[in-house]
């Protein structure tokens, strides 16, 4: 299994009658499938588009849920800052509802992110059941972080 192409079983039930389901999910940065060893170069004040897609393998249908895409700062010395108001915007909403996903089929998460500063950046992307009533943990499903670079744009001076 390719780390670009995350496959997960995440258990959906609360009852021993109720099933597992297969999830695969696609995460594409700048129209490029990311791995979570890859870190995407972006310029600042350029918009990135985002796609996350999620494919149900399973025979039964899962949902609802929703997704957060939460772009946080990690100072590698255990702190991560996730008050990035004044560095990072989303064009759209973080947050993507997802009422149902039938066998075979996908729902596709489609966003941009606009960096207003340079730095390494990362994105917390995490699927949530969209109902409180359940027992369930409320994040039963996570993906491995992608790595951003913002950069300075590089300016091409003519002589």
């Amino acid at each position: 299994m390719r780390g670009d192409q995350v496959k997960e079983k995440a258990e959906i039930g609360r009852k021993d009658s109720d099933f597992i389901s297969e999830i695969k999910t696609d995460i594409l940065v700048d129209g490029k499938l990311c791995d979570c060893d890859i870190v995407v170069d972006c310029k600042v004040g350029d918009p990135i588009p985002l796609e996350v897609k999620l494919t149900n393998w399973s025979k039964h249908s899962v949902g609802p849920f929703a997704l957060t895409v939460t772009p946080y700062q990690d100072y590698q010395n255990g702190v991560h800052n996730y008050e990035l108001q004044d560095a990072i915007t989303f064009v759209g909403s973080n947050t993507f509802y997802i009422e149902s996903v039938k066998p075979t089929k996908d729902s596709v998460y489609f966003g941009a992110l606009l960096f207003l500063y340079t730095g390494d950046f990362y994105l917390n992307i995490k699927f949530h059941e969209d109902n409180c009533s359940k027992e369930l943990p409320v994040s039963w499903f996570c993906l491995p972080s992608v790595h951003i670079r913002a950069m300075e744009p590089v300016v091409q001076t003519q002589l």
